[in-house]
C-alpha cells in the first residue's frame, strides 16, 4: 500500500534525478558549445594568419595583369602606328603616281562629306 510518505519520497527521489540529468545536459551543452568556440576562433585565427599571403598574391597578380596589359597596348600602339605609315607612304606614292585621278578623287570624297553633314544638319 502506498503511503503520502512513500509517495512523497518518490517524488523526491524523480526530482532529484531529473535535476541531476538537468545538470548533466547543462554541462554536457556547456562544453560542447565551448569546444565549439574554441573550434571556430582556431579557424578564425587561421584565417586571419592566411589573408595577408593570400592578399599578397593576389595583389602580385594584379600587378602582373596590369604589366603584360600595358605591354599588349604597347605593342599594339606599335603595331597601328606601323600600319598608319605604310598606308601614308602608298598614299604618297599613288599621289605621285596619279595626281590626277587623286585629285578627283579627293574633291569628290569631300562633296559627299559636304553632303552627307548637310543631310544630317537639316534633320535636326
Amino acid at each position: 500500500m502506498t503511503t503520502p510518505q512513500s509517495v512523497s519520497e518518490t517524488a523526491a527521489d524523480l526530482t532529484d534525478k531529473a535535476a541531476t540529468m538537468a545538470d548533466s545536459v547543462l554541462k554536457s551543452t556547456r562544453s560542447a558549445a565551448t569546444s565549439t568556440l574554441d573550434q571556430l576562433s582556431d579557424k578564425v585565427d587561421d584565417l586571419r594568419a592566411a589573408a595577408p599571403s593570400v592578399l599578397s598574391r593576389a595583389a602580385a597578380q594584379l600587378e602582373e595583369l596590369t604589366r603584360q596589359s600595358l605591354e599588349r597596348a604597347r605593342q599594339a600602339s606599335a603595331e597601328v602606328r606601323e600600319k598608319v605609315a605604310v598606308a601614308g607612304d602608298r598614299t604618297v606614292g599613288y599621289i605621285k603616281d596619279e595626281p590626277v585621278k587623286s585629285v578627283i578623287i579627293a574633291a569628290a570624297t569631300g562633296a559627299a562629306v559636304a553632303a552627307l553633314i548637310g543631310l544630317l544638319a537639316r534633320r535636326r
